[in-house]
């Protein structure tokens, strides 16, 4: 429990020191900082609004698990939800706070564990977190919170990582094999070398899994900009070899090639 416990405190320290996103802010947390972070966001990941069905929320209760910068959670609120959110981090909750007060929207929004999540048994239409789960130390016991506020015939969006992605092929590259330990798994790679600490990635059979208490599960891969190397992610890795490998990466053929070998996993869940 003690190990649980500072695990979850490195996890909330590692994103108070910059909530995802951040960088895209351009240092300006205003209107015009806001939007652009929102432009981009969606830019580098346009499989998010077909994925989130911001437009079919009008009325419902939706809950989104890590607003990070907010612009998801504002996109949710324009369309009219009934918006709750929450973050472990105060950073990310104060973020969004701004934003929703620049732009004259209303969410309910707190600090709170996704692990033990402050709300009664079936208070949500929709539960939504994008990127958030894999994070948490004990990620299945989020997935059963979700399963627990969502209201029968509701649906849970929910993205976390793919374990057989580009980019954790390229982290066990770099640190793994080329390190000279090829016994690292790709699960201690991306412990130890994505992210924040005790990240988490899962199979296709492991995501059904963890998913097993609702009735229908729907799961989907896509490759992502840092699979193709396609922009500034990964530059905690900056060096010689990422500069190589993003002039020499042949981006046409593994998108052909290796179309589900991308880094995210949308699941959609319906209890």
């Amino acid at each position: 429990m003690q190990r649980v416990d500072d695990l979850k405190k490195e996890v909330r320290d590692f994103w108070n020191e910059a909530s995802c996103g951040e960088r895209l802010l351009l240092d300006a947390s205003d209107k015009p900082g806001y939007l652009a972070q929102m432009s981009k966001r969606y830019s580098l990941e346009p499989f998010i609004e077909s994925f989130a069905h911001f437009d079919a929320s009008s009325d419902l209760d939706v809950l989104e698990i890590g607003v990070g910068l907010g612009a998801d959670h504002q996109r949710f609120a324009q369309a009219g939800a009934k918006l709750t959110g929450i973050d472990l981090t105060d950073r990310a909750v104060e973020h969004t706070r701004r934003r929703f007060d620049l732009f004259g929207l209303v969410s309910d929004l707190r600090v709170a564990d996704a692990e033990s999540l402050p709300f009664s048994d079936a208070s949500f239409d929709r539960v939504y977190s994008w990127g958030v789960l894999h994070h948490s130390p004990d990620t299945m016991r989020a997935i059963a919170e979700v399963w627990r506020v969502l209201r029968r015939g509701g649906t849970a969006r929910i993205m976390i990582y793919h374990k057989h992605s580009l980019v954790g092929y390229m982290l066990w590259l770099r640190y793994a094999l080329l390190a000279g330990k090829p016994w690292q798994s790709l699960d201690d790679i991306y412990a130890n070398h994505l992210e924040s600490p005790g990240t988490k990635a899962y199979t296709l059979n492991e995501a059904r899994g963890l998913f097993r208490q609702f009735a229908e599960v729907r799961v989907a891969t896509v490759l992502t900009h840092g699979d193709l190397l396609e922009s500034d992610a990964g530059q905690r890795h900056r060096g010689w070899m990422l500069s190589l490998a993003k002039r020499l990466w042949p981006r046409r053929l593994l998108r052909w090639a290796l179309p589900g070998h991308g880094l995210f996993m949308l699941i959609e869940a319906i209890k």
